[in-house]
This record gives structure tokens, sequence and C-alpha cells, in this order.
């Protein structure tokens, strides 16, 4: 596996909250819900997504957004529409003084069309919208997250996943055994796609850190460190792999990715560890010795220097 798909692998829904809205003008929704990430795939319309800061942004069909949270933002059909629904943690639906909104029925699975009729004279100027929502993801998603803007927007030149959009707005609606799981595959397939494009290509305004792929020996380094983390390495033994010298090594590492070969190996032990901590049941030893630390103690010491923590205690906020 070569180190963007490691990357990238991190990024898998679990408990994914899935939704087709419709809404028709005027419509504004605030979403503050603070999910960690949400995957917003324009079906229909030309809605604005307006920031909690920065400019609001005109959307075409066809367009990707990724917004991070937990910074709210809106969808409207207007960015001066004020806000008529907020979205709140888990999610639920508000107006926006407050009063719970009661769920719309008849409409289909996992389906929100708003209260306005359709205009008089049949013209469909509504804007129809797949939301996807990510939950909790682990620590590894947390690094490669933190690359992106809190607003990504894809046009839709920019991408070519319009089968794996139709297909999440064909099974979306379905009400089928494992059919939550189908979508969060889906949901993963379409994230997944999108940003490998946008990491990879010219010009995004992509981290250069995460083109690093572009340089084989860095390429290869990485390689080695994700895929065996618990090896002892040394900058003299990752350089005998890549076949250049400790100096070379050390330089085009920095220069590409702002951080020594052996501080970037601690990051990503750690990081491995916050997940294993967080998503199984081994002992804080054997968690140690996966990542590549000789004992607990090791592990405690080296996890309490990067996250201001212990191991224990961030198993139990987790």
């Amino acid at each position: 596996m070569d180190s963007l798909s490691i990357l990238l692998d991190g990024v898998r829904a679990r408990g994914a909250f899935l939704l087709k809205t419709a809404q028709n003008p005027p419509w504004a929704v605030q979403v503050r819900d603070k999910a960690p990430l949400n995957v917003v795939a324009v079906l229909q319309g030309a809605p604005w997504v307006v920031p909690s800061t920065g400019d609001a942004v005109r959307l075409d069909p066809g367009d990707i957004v990724l917004t991070r949270g937990p910074d709210p933002f809106t969808f409207a059909d207007d960015p001066h529409t004020p806000t008529q629904v907020v979205v709140a943690p888990g999610p639920r639906r508000t107006t926006s003084a407050g009063a719970e909104l009661p769920e719309t029925a008849g409409m289909g699975v996992r389906t929100w069309v708003n209260g306005m009729r359709p205009r008089d004279d049949g013209a469909d100027d509504s804007s129809v919208l797949i939301i996807g929502k990510y939950q909790r993801p682990g620590e590894i998603a947390t690094r490669l997250l933190s690359a992106l803007p809190p607003l990504l927007v894809i046009p839709s030149a920019a991408h070519a996943e319009s089968a794996v959009v139709s297909l999440l707005a064909e099974q979306i609606a379905r009400d089928e055994p494992g059919q939550d799981l189908v979508l969060e595959r889906l949901l993963d397939l379409l994230l997944v796609a999108v940003l490998r494009e946008w990491f990879t290509g010219q010009n995004t305004g992509a981290p250069v850190r995460y083109r690093a792929h572009g340089d084989p020996v860095v390429e290869l380094a990485l390689r080695l460190i994700r895929s065996q983390p618990a090896h002892p390495w040394t900058v003299a033994a990752l350089a005998r792999r890549t076949g250049v010298s400790r100096a070379t090594l050390a330089r085009r590492f920095t220069d590409l990715l702002g951080t020594s070969p052996m501080a970037y190996l601690t990051e990503w032990r750690i990081a491995l560890a916050a997940d294993l901590l967080a998503e199984s049941d081994a002992t804080i030893d054997a968690v140690a010795r996966q990542v590549g630390y000789s004992s607990a103690f090791a592990l405690s010491a080296a996890f309490k220097r990067a996250r201001g923590i212990s191991p224990q205690r961030h198993r139990d906020r987790t």
C-alpha cells in the first residue's frame, strides 16, 4: 500500500449520518452540530455555502463541499437569506430561536424537504443536496483532516466522481438490510476519491507535505514508516532502504514535510497508539509494543510529551 493510501485509509465512516434534502427558496440552514467532517454533494440547483469566517461560495450541480468541524456553516439559496433552520448535535433540527422542528413525514427514507411550495409557474429552482456526516474520525483521520481548510469546494470539473454520487443518490432512499453499511462505504469511496484528486492535483492548495509521494525517496521512507511502525527505525536504516545517504534523506524529508524522519516516526506512532487505545481493549503495554515502544512506561512518557495527557487518560476520554 502506498503512503497516500495508508493516510487516506484512516478516514472510514463509523455510524455516519446521511441525508438527501430538497430545499425550496427562500431557505437557509445553519449547521452547528460540530461534526468533524461534512461531505455535501450538490445534485441540483445553485445554492451558496457560507462559512463562519470568509466569503460565501456559490455552488453548481456536481460540486462537492467538504466542511471541517467544529465551526458552523450555512447553506442557503442566497447568502443574505436569514437563518430558518439550525442543525444541532444529534443531529436535530430547530428554528433559529431554538424551537424543535417536527420530522417531515411521507418524504421517504433519509429525506428532508422544507415546507415551502415550488413556484406557481412550475419552474423548479429548488436545491437538492446529499449530506454525509462523519461523526467519530479516528486519530489518523484527524491527522489528515487537520490538513484540510475549514471549507473546501471541489468543482465538478475538478473531479470525476459523478458515478459515485449518482449511486449514492440512488441508494440513500432505500431501506434494505445492511443499507447503512452500503451508504457508509459509498461515502468513504466518494471522500477518498475527491481527497486523492485534491492532494495529488497541481495548484489545488493542498499542503506540500501531503504531496511528498512525488519524491520517490521520501515516498519510500514514508511507506516504510507507516507500514512498519514497530520496526526500530533510524535515519541510517531508512537511508539504506531508500538508497541515499543519511544527509540526503534528512534534507529531502525535512524540505518536503517540514519535520525530520525521526520526528515524523514519533508522530505516526503516537497517532497509531491513540487510535488503538480508543478502538481496542488491548492493554497499554500491548499497544506500546505494537507501535514500536518497549513498554507501557516508554509509551506513556512519549504520549504525554506529545499530547499532554497519559494514554490511560486518553482512553478514558474516548
